[in-house]
């Protein structure tokens, strides 16, 4: 059967093997652990980072995301290292992905992956690969982070306008919201770029693979709720200084003693932010 790519569904289908293969190749599994019910503590059986040798019952989950007609499915299939499972919302590709790949007999989960609930899908943590829809790219990693200590790895193809603010620094005009989010939780690597003859249909703009590996953080020394509201406050009022952008959250008094109170947005980190958040915990309170 012919799959017909759908536009409500932001699908383009990836024509290019090498690339694909090129995608899946950049997963690291930096993590292995044994995907039996009986052992379904994920803190139990994690095992060191430089410990990466599979045998049957060691094996690194992995999760796609809309596989369509199976462009990078084809190259995790077959392989004994991993436990794959994919999660499609249309129809006529879960019935394509059945027929052709009857090795994913009881791993395809049709549905929407925005509303699935990640800490299910296996028994402790896996890596989450795929050719994300465009117009969703942007949820999906707000996702990711509501699930950070499930997911260690993220492999994708996005935008390359969206892949390049994710993986720009401090300083730069790309760096925004997303970006210092991510960024908090994840190393965040632009792989390569992708021109729009690789896929049927082409889209209109130029692709880009990009890799997310969890950080070493495992928590904030601040409020995580104010946190979050200090940078999307502050970035969507990017153009104003620190000080002003939260002129309606804090009394007048207390932004005299703000660190980086004169910068904008764009030019504060991670580390910043935080501090910067702990510097306002004590004046709301």
């Amino acid at each position: 059967m012919k799959v017909k790519a759908k536009k409500s569904l932001g699908q383009h289908f990836l024509r290019n093997r090498g690339v694909a293969e090129r995608i899946t190749e950049s997963l690291l599994f930096k993590y292995r652990r044994d995907f039996t019910e009986e052992n379904s503590n994920p803190e139990e059986n994690s095992t060191p980072e430089e410990n990466s040798t599979p045998d049957k019952n060691n094996k690194a989950g992995v999760l796609e995301v809309g596989p369509g007609t199976g462009a990078l499915t084809d190259f995790l299939i077959n392989r004994e290292d991993i436990a794959l499972k994919v999660v499609e919302i249309d129809r006529e590709s879960v019935k394509y992905l059945s027929e052709h790949y009857p090795l994913l007999s009881g791993n395809i989960i049709e549905g929407d992956f925005l509303e699935l609930q990640l800490d299910t899908i296996f028994y402790g943590k896996f890596s989450l690969i795929g050719n994300f829809p465009y117009n969703i790219s942007s949820q999906i990693f707000f996702k990711v982070l509501e699930y950070k200590d499930y997911v260690p790895e993220v492999v994708c193809m996005i935008q390359k306008e969206v892949a390049v603010r994710l993986a720009s620094p401090p300083g730069s005009r790309d760096y925004g919201i997303l970006s210092v989010l991510l960024q908090t939780w994840y190393n965040i690597e632009y792989l390569f770029t992708v021109d729009e003859n690789q896929f049927i249909p082409p889209p209109k703009v130029k692709s880009a693979v990009i890799r997310l590996t969890r950080n070493n953080r495992s928590f904030l020394p601040c409020n995580e709720e104010l946190y979050r509201k200090i940078i999307k406050g502050t970035f969507n009022q990017r153009r104003k200084t620190i000080k002003n952008s939260l002129s309606g959250v804090l009394p007048e008094s207390g932004k005299a003693e703000l660190p980086y109170k004169g910068m904008r947005p764009e030019q504060l980190g991670v580390e910043e932010f935080i501090e910067l958040t702990q510097a306002i915990e004590p004046i709301l309170h």
